[in-house]
């Protein structure tokens, strides 16, 4: 593909327009920024960083802030100490670096997360991420007998490959599921339910007590279609997962799925969803469930430093798995969606490639995954990282359900993968959850946009 012609497919495909003042983040004049800056390679410096070579590190800005990326800059520059860093911490990272790929002057290291992010596979596509292969098989800093990647969680690298090359490394290793109050329950005497139908007899117990059973963060479906979609994983199998991640036919009309959708459209049926959880932002819908207004709300691990402030001391929140849909359901009651968030990318075009790859060596050594922990009250990828750790409530509850799922763990990769599919499937659900289109409906309106996706010859495909 040609410069002009890869450039057109990234001014079509990437998030936003970016505004003047972001334009003029552009290197003056646009165009490459020159090739790649390397140093020698030596057993202290396996990657060959240019020692004095300036390092762009971009951090999205969100709920873990960013001073665990500040923390890992000062061990960089330990190392390489003639580097200038310029941190720049951001919340519109799409909409930010847009122009910059276009004009072939990205950073060096960008952390490519939050509801507007850059499209990966777009960049993907374009030849504009780094091939990770070269980091990931380097000496990892806490023990340069172990490669980097045999330092990481399982499924971390998995998450990150496209077509079987490393392109992103995901730091934070993430379970989401079904939280609530360890305080609240205890108080009441209710017990987190392991099948549907427990669910559904303590809602009804919930609802008489005075509290809604369940909030969502309406304005974003993916919040419960994520646990919809599991709950289906964890009744039809692997083999269900993987016919939906490979686009195969009627994967998304599969029993499990109209079953699982059937599932929450009883929990609005039976009015157990607190009125107007449809219209309320993930902020809105995780306050109201900080306050006691909800038993029940589905999220990501990340929610309890998102909560940091606005929850009370005393709530002790906690995640669970998913409900099982019956006993008969292929994955055992303990198995939970977990794997890799929060991505670092080094694009292909950075002035110091090199560099922002031993930054992420650094980023991802035991000392500075802990200090990650310790701050944002989460897992990171790396092995050993929170062993001996007091973490908090919500991170302990966290690990230990990774702990219990072991090679129950799983994770899925269509809405990384194909973005058309993915606002489909969140439409969908949206309308499932406000009760314009029946659990059949659902299912259909979904595999049809995954067919769209099949038949179309300008989506790249993926398969596991």
């Amino acid at each position: 593909m040609n410069p002009t012609t890869r450039r057109s497919v990234l001014r079509g495909a990437l998030a936003a327009a970016a505004t003047p003042l972001l334009a003029g983040c552009v290197t003056a004049g646009g165009g490459d920024q020159g090739p790649a800056l390397r140093g020698q390679i030596t057993k202290d410096n396996p990657l060959g960083v240019a020692l004095d070579a300036p390092l762009e590190v971009v951090i999205f800005k969100g709920a873990y802030g960013d001073q665990y990326a500040l923390d890992a800059e000062r061990a960089y520059n330990q190392r390489h100490p003639q580097a200038k860093i310029n941190h720049q911490a951001i919340q519109k990272v799409g909409e930010a670096l847009q122009p910059r790929f276009v004009a072939d002057t990205p950073p060096d290291v960008v952390d490519n997360t939050g509801a507007g992010s850059l499209d990966l596979p777009t960049l993907v596509k374009a030849n504009q991420v780094s091939d990770l292969t070269e980091l990931l098989d380097s000496p990892s800093l806490h023990d340069p007998a172990v490669r980097v990647r045999d330092t990481l969680l399982p499924g971390v690298v998995d998450d990150g490959t496209f077509n079987g090359r490393p392109r992103a490394l995901n730091l934070v290793y993430t379970a989401w599921g079904v939280w609530y109050s360890r305080t609240l329950f205890a108080e009441r005497g209710w017990s987190y339910p392991k099948t549907w139908d427990q669910m559904l007899t303590l809602c009804g117990e919930i609802k008489k007590s005075g509290i809604a059973p369940w909030t969502h963060q309406g304005k974003y479906p993916d919040y419960v279609g994520d646990l919809l979609v599991s709950m289906a994983f964890k009744a039809g199998g692997n083999e269900l997962l993987l016919a939906v991640d490979n686009l195969e036919p009627n994967a998304w009309k599969h029993e499990a799925m109209v079953n699982a959708a059937t599932a929450f459209a009883e929990l609005v049926g039976k009015g157990y969803v607190m009125p107007g959880s449809e219209g309320l932002s993930h902020t809105e819908a995780q306050a109201a469930w900080s306050q006691g207004k909800a038993a029940f709300l589905p999220c990501g691990s990340w929610l309890e430093s998102e909560q940091k402030g606005v929850t009370p001391e005393s709530f002790q929140m906690v995640m669970m798995p998913p409900p099982q849909l019956s006993t008969s359901d292929k994955m055992p009651a303990n198995a939970v969606r977990a794997g890799g968030a929060q991505s670092f990318i080094v694009p292909e075009k950075a002035r110091n490639r090199q560099g922002g790859m031993d930054f992420l060596r650094t980023l991802f050594a035991v000392p500075q995954a802990r200090r990650f922990a310790e701050l944002a009250s989460a897992l990171p990828s790396v092995k050993g990282a929170t062993e001996g750790l007091r973490l908090s409530s919500g991170a302990d509850s966290v690990r230990a359900a990774v702990n219990a799922a072991g090679d129950n763990a799983f994770r899925y990769r269509f809405r990384t993968w194909y973005g058309t599919l993915k606002k489909a499937w969140d439409d969908a659900t949206g309308e499932l959850f406000t009760g314009r289109l029946t659990p059949q409906q659902w299912a259909d309106r979904v595999q049809r946009a995954a067919d769209a996706v099949a038949r179309d010859p300008n989506i790249t495909k993926y398969r596991r």
